[in-house]
């Protein structure tokens, strides 16, 4: 099967340059793992609808289509990622450290992550106690596999990468970012959870959210650096730049799901032999202290939309722009926690706008998604992530048409 007979325009040299002819098994070999931030944005925005404070009739049977839409094209990228590996299987480890596609390996952690959200969201009330349980397990399956991804990545680029601080990106984060929706994850699982569960899910979720948070605060810093003396971004990858908002906004919003439910799990004098109400004390902490980030993720959201209006004009399309959704779905859920532990309508107003907004995006960016596919501009030798990467393709392409020709001799 043949999408285009169109070769990119420009190669280093002509060792370089990918098959003349380019068909759907070479398109596989370049289907790299930033496609899972498409499954990331769906999942998230499935999670703000359902859990966005001003409702109406069908807005949950909305959530649930768009649940479902997530758990296919999952399905589907994990199929096309499987394929990928399988016809160029040296890519496999070397997708792991690469310093651009190795970072968003974490897209596929987050996604898992957001199905569990969405699992409890719009399952538990009509499935039985199989999936609570069900939910307890796989949460701390999630939180194993999720610390070892930071770990283990990390420890990969320490050793096998040099990254340059001029260049640094919010990207940089994404080997802890599965860790930093734990939290929210965590609040979202827990009032369907027994008593013994949800304390040692309730601790965990603190513990790892904290992890993440402090490794993304040290990330922040390298980051401010690069845009104090350094450039921004180019314009095509400018929208990557609304990943600083995630790491803010879903401590927040873990922060504060977790402190308004500390009360019913935390009893008095816990910790001390005097009579304290001591999860209201936690209760007012981890509202404070949520109350305490937010702003930082509205800050780099409105520094972020200005770098992007102004670079706007010489835009083009990259898989950077499902970052218009997913991070801004975390500022989104710490709002609409704000806004319940606050009891304002104003903070709700302001959640159920971003929720219309990040509806809207996600159309557009399906639209550029679906025509930038169509076009040639990903899933193409030499356009992807994994263009540094590019011999080890050529190279099975080079083997597959010499097998091909070996058939076709007398």
């Amino acid at each position: 099967m043949k999408f285009s007979e169109k070769r990119p325009e420009k190669y280093e040299d002509d060792d370089e340059k990918p098959p003349q002819e380019v068909g759907l098994r070479d398109r596989l070999a370049h289907f790299t793992w930033p496609w899972f931030a498409c499954t990331m944005s769906t999942g998230s925005l499935a999670v703000v609808l359902g859990n966005t404070p001003n409702t109406f009739t069908g807005l949950q049977t909305i959530g649930k289509i768009v649940f479902i839409l997530d758990l296919v094209l999952f399905t589907l990228f994990n199929i096309c990622m499987l394929i990928r590996f399988i016809l160029v299987p040296r890519k496999l480890l070397g997708s792991l450290h690469h310093p651009v596609e190795g970072l968003f390996f974490g897209t596929y952690w987050v996604s898992v992550a957001l199905i569990l959200n969405c699992t409890y969201v719009y399952g538990h009330s009509s499935m039985g106690p199989w999936l609570t349980k069900a939910l307890e397990i796989t949460y701390w399956m999630y939180c194993i596999a999720s610390f070892s991804v930071g770990v283990a990545q990390y420890s990969m680029y320490f050793r096998l990468e040099r990254l340059n601080v001029t260049d640094a990106v919010p990207a940089w984060i994404f080997p802890i970012y599965p860790l930093l929706v734990v939290g929210p994850l965590a609040g979202a699982i827990l009032p369907g959870q027994p008593e013994d569960a949800s304390w040692k899910i309730f601790v965990g979720g603190v513990l790892l959210q904290g992890l993440a948070w402090a490794v993304s605060f040290l990330m922040y810093g390298l980051y401010m650096q690069r845009l104090m003396t350094g450039s921004l971004p180019s314009p095509t990858t400018r929208p990557g730049m609304y990943v600083s908002v995630g790491p803010a906004g879903y401590t927040a919003a873990g922060l504060l799901a977790l402190a308004n439910q500390a009360p019913t799990l935390i009893s008095d004098n816990y910790w001390t032999d005097i009579v304290v109400p001591d999860g209201e004390i936690v209760r007012i902490m981890g509202i404070m202290s949520g109350l305490f980030i937010i702003l930082f993720a509205y800050w780099f959201f409105i520094v972020t939309t200005v770098a992007v209006i102004v670079g706007s004009r010489r835009m083009s399309f990259s898989l950077n722009w499902w970052a218009f959704i997913f991070p801004n779905a975390g500022l989104t859920l710490a709002t609409i926690q704000a806004g319940k532990v606050l009891h304002s309508e104003a903070i709700n107003g302001v959640a159920s706008a971003l929720t219309i907004l990040l509806v809207i995006m996600w159309f557009v960016v399906a639209f550029f998604c679906l025509r930038a596919v169509f076009l040639g501009q990903v899933l193409w030798p030499g356009k992807d992530e994994d263009k540094t990467m590019e011999r080890l393709a050529w190279g099975w392409q080079s083997n597959r048409n010499n097998t091909e020709a070996r058939k076709l001799r007398p």
